[in-house]
């Protein structure tokens, strides 16, 4: 049986990232294995949800991919919160962005991007799961991680719409433009080298706007940037 999969492949990093950042920070743990488990059938299962508000035709066979992936991270994330309840905090959390999510998804409006917005905030927050699990606390470097990945994945959509979407928009290329140098700077000026994660993306949504380039193309350039980010924050945070 064919898996049903999500299409929005730059999510995958976004799923990644800030728990593989979460991981570095809090310690590896044992439950986390099950926690990673639960938080990728989650993502599988929330694709067909979307996409059966917007389908009616297709309802039926999309909530059956919602029911098996949403069984499978039931039962992942069961010992979890047994032996870390507190883990439901960081669900809490993700609760009114995914919400966000829905309302998109029913006024045919899922490219909008505060939509994208409340989904990057709600990726951002498996940090948090992450960090209770493995260190039991939500401390400031855990939220300075999350806000990092916000900051970085912010950009990546800014980038893709300017290439994409909005490649014709002048307006929303400045505000592209305008969000890349803010970005670069203040986290230079707060946090100094951390700043250097942000850089790559700064030079491309500059240097390769108006470029003809592929969507493969565009989304094998976030996958290297993603691991750039993720490598300089891992080592030099």
């Amino acid at each position: 049986m064919k898996l049903f999969m999500p299409k929005q492949h730059g999510a995958w990093a976004m799923l990644i990232v800030p728990f593989g950042l979460g991981i570095a920070h809090s310690g590896f743990d044992w439950m986390h294995i099950p926690l990673a488990i639960a938080w990728l059938s989650l993502y599988l299962a929330t694709y067909p949800f979307l996409l059966a508000l917007k389908k009616k035709k297709d309802a039926k066979e999309h909530m059956m991919w919602v029911y098996r992936y949403a069984g499978v991270a039931a039962i992942a994330v069961l010992p979890v919160l047994v032996t870390h309840w507190k883990v439901v905090y960081a669900g809490f959390l993700m609760l009114p962005f995914f919400l966000l999510n829905i309302y998109f998804s029913k006024v045919n409006k899922d490219r909008a991007f505060l939509n994208d917005m409340s989904a990057i905030l709600a990726f951002s927050m498996s940090v948090f799961a992450v960090a209770i699990v493995g260190g039991g606390t939500l401390d400031n470097e855990a939220f300075m991680l999350w806000t990092y990945s916000v900051l970085f994945f912010t950009g990546s959509t800014f980038f893709v719409k300017t290439m994409i979407r909005e490649k014709k928009n002048p307006a929303f290329r400045w505000m592209s433009w305008f969000y890349h140098i803010i970005t670069f700077v203040l986290v230079a000026v707060l946090q100094g080298m951390i700043s250097l994660a942000f850089l790559p993306s700064l030079i491309r949504a500059i240097v390769l706007y108006g470029r003809k380039l592929k969507p493969i193309q565009i989304g094998i350039l976030e996958i290297i940037n993603s691991v750039w980010f993720f490598c300089f924050i891992l080592f030099f945070h």
